[in-house]
């Protein structure tokens, strides 16, 4: 749904989720911004940049510079810069902080091994971020403008960008600005992108995780925000996440809002299910986010003649199908692990393991073939790749 950029404002009825298809002439209005470009005075020095990407974690470490884009409902989006890294200046009475107004986004810059550096489906992004922007009255933002905020700021912070399986990770957010206490769409907003740098998010390989089924909380429900990507779907997932945790387990799995069979997603995660057919089965969109991970395996399972099933999934079916052996693997996706298999689900109806514990061969395979195009080191059949330098 297209909105003018000059009236946030939006319609409010629940819809489905959409896909990550292109999005229409409307949706993708074209516009650019000719950003302002100031390097840091102080930039991190080449010895402490090489000594902080020994080993990075995730989202500990950050690299000199942002972007940032600013609107308001007179000018409409304007003052397009990237510069130095730093605080904004927060009014205690900014909508944001009373109101929840705030989106944001995912994906990685990854460096060839021709020492070239490509993003993975920016595009895909820039369309998920106005579809969020849309359910929470926010303005939307041009894709175009989202897709060089985040390579101008690649650009410029390249060198932050680890080798091997490391990759920069890019949360492009916004948040709304406007100094007010009163329940309506905030009239001003800042649209930022910063960088961190991060390694391999698993040392040795991808080990098979444990989750815990929650039955005490839900994710979401039709007609709330389930389908979007907005801090505050996160903040609702940490007590489930704590409980997963008191249990000795990695993860947390929510299931429907209405009957408490359904098998929805885990805290950050979309999920797969693996069939002794071959098939695949994952969960259907409306009140799970529309994962860019998820669409892109289910397009390179199709590719293989995969047979995939976008279908409901109960816990009861997952047991079921554990214990008969007729389910072969589960696993889980997404921007930060790519691929992460499921070895054990832990309930209070008792607790069972999926092929054994072990991560399965339908898995590893898919994820192999994803991180070898976002590496550039296989071909790219579906125009995934957008090379920034």
């Amino acid at each position: 749904m297209a909105v003018s950029l000059d009236n946030p404002a939006r319609n409010l009825a629940s819809r489905s989720a959409p896909d990550i298809a292109p999005a229409s002439a409307a949706g993708s209005k074209a516009m650019s911004l000719q950003f302002e470009i100031t390097p840091a005075a102080n930039p991190t020095s080449e010895k402490d940049r090489a000594a902080r990407l020994v080993d990075p974690g995730f989202g500990r470490i950050f690299t000199d510079h942002m972007a940032i884009v600013r609107y308001n409902q007179a000018k409409g989006w304007h003052d397009a810069r990237v510069e130095s890294r730093a605080n904004f200046p927060l009014d205690p009475a900014l909508a944001v902080l009373h109101y929840a107004q705030e989106i944001f986004e995912g994906l990685k810059a990854y460096k060839r091994d021709d020492g070239g550096v490509n993003l993975f489906r920016p595009d895909a992004n820039a369309r998920r971020f106005q579809s969020s922007a849309d359910r929470m009255a926010m303005a939307q933002l041009p894709e175009p403008v989202f897709i060089e905020a985040v390579e101008q700021l690649v650009r410029i912070d390249s060198a932050w960008i680890p080798g091997g399986e490391g990759s920069l990770y890019l949360r492009p957010f916004m948040i709304a600005s406007e100094v007010f206490l009163g329940v309506k769409p905030s009239a001003e907003y800042i649209f930022a992108v910063i960088a961190s740098p991060v390694g391999s998010y698993f040392k040795g390989g991808p080990a098979p995780v444990s989750i815990w089924v929650s039955e005490n909380y839900t994710r979401a429900a039709i007609g709330g925000t389930g389908a979007v990507k907005c801090g505050g779907n996160y903040a609702a997932s940490l007590r489930a996440q704590a409980e997963a945790i008191e249990h000795g387990c990695d993860q947390v799995v929510f299931l429907d809002a209405v009957e408490r069979r359904y098998v929805e997603e885990l805290g950050g995660m979309n999920v797969f299910f693996v069939f002794d057919d071959g098939s695949l089965l994952t969960p259907p969109l409306g009140t799970i986010l529309p994962g860019i991970t998820r669409d892109s395996i289910i397009a390179l399972a199709k590719d293989s003649g995969t047979r995939v099933r976008e279908e409901a999934y109960t816990i009861e079916q997952w047991r079921a199908g554990a214990a008969s052996g007729k389910l072969k693997e589960a696993f889980a996706c997404g921007t930060a692990a790519v691929i992460s298999p499921i070895g054990k689900v832990c309930s209070t109806s008792g607790d069972f393991l999926i092929s054994g514990g072990a991560a399965g061969p339908v898995a590893m395979g898919l994820r192999k073939k994803l991180v070898e195009i976002q590496y550039g080191r296989a071909a790219d059949p579906h125009n995934w790749i957008r090379k920034v330098l």
